[in-house]
């Protein structure tokens, strides 16, 4: 279901993101029970969450908006890809922008910049978010597409 279809019918009840996304996957439609991470420049629990999510699930990653490095590259993507994962959201940067084009898997971000991450380790996962006037609570459904992103606590379709 498309985003203004889904507001008009549940307004009231959904969050619309005020961030202006990038749209860097194949997919340009995806939606999901939100999964997320917390990171500053630095992406090896990006990779972790990535490698444990269930298919259908859209990875939430608050990079703090930095576009100093990518949290998210082509290798990470394919693992999103291989999990079936039904997108990806950085407040950050991604980079290999021309395979995230052709991974079958939604991609938004913030930017785009060659320099990978730090590889430390640091952040924190399943907790919540808040960026782009959203509360990213793992559990809570996210609609993406090309109108906008929306916030749902609940499952809309």
């Amino acid at each position: 279901m498309k985003t203004t279809d889904l507001f008009d019918q549940y307004g009231e009840e959904l969050t619309l993101c005020s961030l202006k996304f990038h749209s860097f996957g194949k997919q340009k439609r995806f939606f999901g029970p939100i999964e997320t991470v917390r990171v500053f420049e630095d992406n090896v629990l990006v990779r972790e969450t990535l490698e444990q999510m269930n298919e259908g699930t859209v990875l939430v990653v608050d990079g703090g908006g930095s576009v100093r490095c990518a949290l998210l590259g082509d290798q990470l993507a394919q693992i999103a890809e291989t999990r079936k994962v039904a997108g990806i959201i950085i407040n950050g940067c991604v980079r290999d922008t021309a395979e995230l084009a052709a991974l079958d898997v939604g991609i938004l971000a913030i930017g785009k910049n060659p320099i990978r991450s730090k590889k430390e380790g640091k952040g924190e996962r399943s907790v919540s978010l808040f960026f782009g006037d959203v509360n990213w609570t793992p559990g809570h459904y996210v609609y993406a597409d090309e109108d906008g992103v929306l916030v749902s606590p609940r499952k809309l379709h």
